[in-house]
């Protein structure tokens, strides 16, 4: 490099260089959203200008500096605004918001709530309108007759499905289901719903469901051979269905063989810690194998947990009128 490029470059370097941490971007903190901005933007919600409001609202919920009741506030503002609009992708947006900045406040839950409620009910409103005949729709009408109890209705139209589609997997399923949901179910429909997860199964051999009811079936008629073969099933079928591990467990008591029932029933304990039962039926299989202390152990752990979750006892001043 010769003398001349050496001096150009000196001189490039003091001249120029420290002009360039004027020109270097840092980044900025959030900018607070004035009290009066973000009142104007919940303002305009109430009016009902949703669609100027909602990213005003986003903008002042999104902002960490401001207060925790001012996010609320326009949480809670957008929301409405979004689902009085029927904009859905906004309503998710500010539940998420609602659900990550304030996971327990009761009024945000609350509101959250009857938020997905509606949500799900135009969604239910939409497959109706879309496809009415379509075995969803169907489906969807069958649980709403079960929630209002109106069981007849909802296996008339379980039955009404796989008269259209006999093959489809779930359907029998359901209608057993329904079957033995009836409150003072009669023997005849006990034996309907068995017939109708036997189908189930000839369709979905791997329905862990029909399983674990068809092996509570089996327990009920003392045969237990049959129950824990179809909840063990159910057990390789799902390695997480607590429910059936007690059912196998319980069942090898009955059959004696108390080690295996053991191996069954810590699954259960381990899946569900705190139910009472799978701690007595556990007990009870260690006694029976000869393991006295830990049979103790589980004993004292459901005598805790029925006594918690026993309702508390009535004080003769608040049981008498005053």
């Amino acid at each position: 490099m010769s003398k001349q490029s050496i001096r150009s470059l000196c001189f490039f370097l003091t001249v120029f260089f420290p002009i360039f941490p004027l020109f270097a971007q840092t980044p900025s903190a959030p900018v607070k959203t004035s009290t009066a901005t973000a009142e104007k933007a919940i303002q305009l919600a109430q009016q009902g200008s949703c669609k100027e409001a909602i990213p005003q609202l986003r903008r002042v919920v999104a902002t960490p500096a401001n207060s925790s009741d001012l996010r609320k506030n326009a949480a809670v503002a957008g929301l409405r605004c979004a689902l009085t609009i029927d904009d859905r992708d906004a309503a998710d947006s500010f539940l998420q918001l609602l659900h990550n900045q304030f996971p327990q406040d009761p009024d945000t839950l609350f509101i959250v709530v009857h938020a997905y409620s509606e949500l799900s009910t135009r969604t239910a409103q939409d497959l109706g309108r879309m496809a009415p005949q379509s075995i969803p729709a169907h489906k969807l009408m069958a649980e709403a007759f079960e929630m209002q109890g109106n069981w007849d209705q909802a296996q008339h139209e379980y039955e009404a499905m796989i008269a259209k589609e006999p093959n489809t997997s779930g359907l029998h399923y359901l209608l057993g289901r329904s079957l033995l949901s009836e409150p003072n179910v009669s023997p005849e429909k006990v034996e309907r719903a068995r017939q109708q997860f036997e189908k189930e199964l000839e369709i979905d051999p791997n329905n862990a469901g029909a399983h674990y009811i068809l092996g509570e079936l089996a327990r009920q008629r003392a045969d237990c051979q049959q129950a824990v073969a179809h909840f063990s099933q159910a057990t390789k079928l799902d390695r997480n269905f607590a429910e059936a591990y007690l059912g196998a467990g319980s069942c090898l008591i009955t059959l004696k063989q108390y080690d295996d029932a053991v191996v069954q029933l810590r699954i259960a304990e381990r899946l569900t810690p705190f139910n009472g039962s799978v701690h007595y039926a556990l007990a009870t299989a260690l006694s029976f194998s000869g393991q006295k202390e830990e049979a103790q152990k589980e004993f004292a752990i459901h005598r805790k947990l029925t006594a918690a979750s026993a309702p508390p006892p009535v004080s003769p001043s608040t049981s008498q009128p005053q």
